[in-house]
């Protein structure tokens, strides 16, 4: 677990595959969406409409056709209510269809989906539940900056359209008095009151643009865009009546990225070159404070495309920081933005099971599905000519309970004016346990980003835990994640670790205590298996939450105090690698403390990347780590492809990079920069020259001269590499000469105990391990 997450600071980077918010995070979303998988759209809307009826869990093949034929009526004009009349949709679709820019357009589409939702609520269908009176969904115009924190960066969004609770629609246009500007009659009973102050909010706020939306609110965000003939020559108008008929196939079918600009390319631009797919494990990537970092692919197009919007957008902030308006992603594809949308959404709320965003082009809809696992695409929908799907789409949401929206498996809550998270599970042995998560904390590091782990750690209370455990007085913190299903779980290793600690004294005590822990049943999988999918369950995630005591991390301990922690933390590394469990993602953020009878004691922490020994799902040849302290032969294309079996002297590379990086954490170049904080924004291949280059010129900063002998210590551990490296490069030479096949990837206990042996014969290490005078 990151130190960040316990300290306050940033001090260390973010796990792998934990990107938090900056430039480089775009280019590794566009990486996500363009490998987006594929559906029909009829698919995606039994889906929907599944998880809206009264019996989500048995199959009902017929529920599509009974709503389309259950929907006519409003797409035909033919059906009322009390307040609004379904032939105003069609109004509303002629206007919608001018010519014009997107714009425009905003106004005309709010009115007719929300005189759709409005007339809809009268619809039943057998099988499928009452609208939700509780979420009440409404469309609203935004088109205004979102703000949100992201550490120590502040992110500026601005989705034209979003899907919201009436109540917080309202919310955002109440007056001081905590009055809603618009008309309001309350005199009628509890239905008819809600109904009218729908009406009311639809006839003068829908289509006005709020302030200060907040990003946990919006259950889901419409973005638009208008091709040139859409501006200048119109939209096709709508028929004059609907029937159920079969899906036509939209042009595009699927909206790729970079579709717009290819339909109007800029002079001089050329295509978006091929890019080949990578694994899952193989595009695990680390940040630094601020970015994220991604391995190379082939198209680097898509990189400039990414880079320049953000240099673009903060030039403009550069020119006029006061100018709220400025909508930083307007040079981004659409479906960029609609993933940073996403990011945001994932990012404000804990656990989000999944998200749904909708984006239109001209008259085309494309629902887009996203997951920790990935993302589904449906195929488009021509909302004008097909206006039955989309309302079958609306009566399905219309239905959805909070929790079917995604992201409330933790509940908000006010504590002493501060948001946080709170969650009541059963347990077959405590009963019930509550968890109240400070997710207001500073202490906590947000994630951005689609796919992963998404790994959270934040402090946490319960008191069904503080009964059952004492000595709980430095905290608790909970871990929250989506591990992958295929892998052996945490808490099984965990297990496997505390039986090696029962016979190994380098192991007791140094290994985190597992407090409580909990796994949730849904799988990502399920969604894609609905959808007919190719290999749904390939990389499919499920969400655990773990409770850990809470403990110090080692980028606050110096001199002596750091070697000896860190050496510590090696000898439980070692013991754990030799009895089987190999762990695979050390970094400074997994490497912790705490006291006992006046000692500090090294704690080898985090596990979820970690393998066993003979696990028939891992040939420990996936690319895992944190690529600033990932040893280098594992930054190569080879290793990237998870060609290179991960071996014991890989992670004690690993250790050699996190002490360099603690270190110097205090070293600061001309630029304001540590030596080493730039690795942390390169990919893979980059940071593998970067590293080369600062294992063979290692000099003395001035100011460090009065610490020779820890400096003397680094000088050491990295000359020990490079003769290491060395010899390996030397061996494998005469191997190729001698047409023999190369032996890296073989490793005996020996070989283990020779490699550390290496760097404990230095007369730095030596000195260090002396007891202080």
């Amino acid at each position: 677990m990151s130190s960040a997450g316990e300290t306050g600071t940033s001090s260390t980077p973010p796990r792998a595959n934990a990107p938090v918010y900056g430039s480089s995070t775009i280019e590794s979303i566009q990486w996500d969406i363009e490998q987006a998988k594929e559906c029909k759209a009829n698919a995606m809307l039994q889906a929907l409409l599944q998880r809206a009826s009264s019996a989500p869990e048995a199959k009902q093949p017929e529920l599509l056709q009974k709503c389309l034929k259950a929907v006519l009526p409003v797409c035909n004009g033919q059906a009322s209510t009390a307040l609004v009349k379904s032939s105003d949709v069609e109004t509303a679709l002629k206007e919608y269809i001018r010519p014009g820019v997107e714009h425009d357009f905003y106004g005309p589409f709010i009115r007719a989906t929300n005189i759709v939702l409005a007339c809809l609520e009268e619809i039943k269908v057998d099988g499928m539940r009452a609208p939700v009176s509780a979420v009440d969904m409404i469309c609203q115009q935004n088109d205004m900056p979102m703000h949100q924190t992201h550490q120590t960066a502040e992110s500026i969004r601005k989705p034209y359209l979003v899907i919201l609770p009436l109540n917080s629609a309202c919310a955002l246009f109440q007056d001081e008095k905590g009055g809603e500007k618009g008309k309001e009659e309350d005199e009628q009973e509890e239905d008819e009151k809600r109904k009218r102050k729908r009406k009311a909010h639809m006839d003068t706020n829908a289509t006005a643009k709020p302030k200060n939306l907040p990003w946990k609110d919006a259950l889901a965000c419409i973005e638009f865009k208008r091709k040139t003939p859409g501006r200048t020559k119109g939209i096709d108008p709508p028929p004059c009546s609907y029937i159920v008929k079969d899906y036509v196939p939209t042009k595009p079918e699927y909206l790729p990225v970079g579709h717009l600009e290819a339909e109007n390319p800029a002079p001089g631009s050329s295509q978006t070159p091929a890019r080949q797919p990578v694994s899952d494990t193989a595009s695990i990537v680390l940040s630094s404070s601020l970015t994220s970092a991604q391995p190379s692919r082939d198209g680097s197009r898509s990189k400039r495309k990414a880079t320049s919007t953000l240099q673009s957008a903060a030039k403009k902030f550069k020119m006029d920081p006061d100018y709220t308006d400025t909508d930083v992603d307007a040079d981004s594809d659409v479906t960029i933005q609609t993933g940073l949308y996403v990011a945001e959404m994932f990012a404000d709320n804990l656990g989000v099971t999944y998200l749904l965003n909708i984006i239109i082009v001209d008259d085309v809809m494309w629902i887009w599905y996203y997951d920790r696992q990935g993302i589904i695409q449906c195929s488009g929908i021509n909302f004008i000519q097909n206006l039955p799907q989309f309302m079958v789409l609306l009566y399905a949401l219309q239905r959805f309970e909070l929790h079917d929206w995604g992201n409330k498996v933790f509940l908000p809550v006010q504590v002493e004016g501060k948001r946080c998270h709170e969650i009541k599970i059963k347990d077959e042995k405590l009963g019930e346990v509550d968890l109240l998560l400070h997710t207001s904390d500073n202490r906590r590091v947000t994630r951005y980003g689609l796919q992963g782990r998404a790994t959270n750690v934040v402090p946490v209370a319960s008191e069904a835990l503080t009964k059952k455990y004492d000595n709980l007085q430095d905290g608790m913190v909970a871990k929250i994640f989506w591990g992958e299903a295929s892998r052996t779980s945490e808490p099984e290793i965990l297990d496997k670790v505390d039986e090696i600690a029962k016979v190994h004294s380098s192991v007791k005590g140094h290994i985190p205590e597992l407090l409580w822990h909990y796994k949730f049943t849904n799988s990502t999988s399920a969604i894609r298996e609905a959808l007919g999918v190719p290999d749904p369950t390939t990389g499919s995630r499920i969400l655990y939450i773990l409770v850990f005591r809470k403990l110090k991390p080692i980028t606050e301990l110096y001199g002596r105090e750091l070697f000896d922690v860190w050496y510590q933390c090696i000898l439980c590394h070692l013991t754990l690698w030799k009895e089987g469990v190999d762990h695979r993602d050390v970094s400074p953020g997994n490497l912790m403390w705490y006291w006992q009878d006046g000692k500090r004691i090294g704690v080898l922490n985090d596990y979820d990347l970690s393998s066993l020994a003979g696990d028939t799902g891992s040939r420990g040849n996936e690319c895992i780590g944190t690529i600033p302290f990932m040893a280098i032969d594992l930054l190569s294309v080879t290793a990237q492809r998870g060609e290179v079996k991960h071996l014991y002297r890989h992670d004690l590379e690993s250790f050699m990079w996190c002490f360099a990086w603690i270190f110097l954490k205090g070293v600061r170049l001309s630029q304001g920069l540590r030596p080493v904080d730039e690795w942390a924004t390169l990919d893979a291949r980059a940071c593998s020259v970067e590293k080369l280059y600062f294992q063979g010129h290692i000099k003395i900063p001035a100011h460090l001269h009065k610490d020779k002998l820890m400096w003397k210590f680094l000088v050491d551990c990295f000359h020990v590499l490079n003769t290491h490296t060395f010899n390996r490069v030397t061996q494998l030479y005469r191997t190729m000469v001698e047409g023999d096949q190369p032996t890296n990837s073989k490793e005996s206990e020996s070989d283990i105990d020779g490699f550390l042996l290496s760097f404990k014969n230095t007369e730095s290490w030596a000195a260090l391990s002396k007891p202080s005078q």
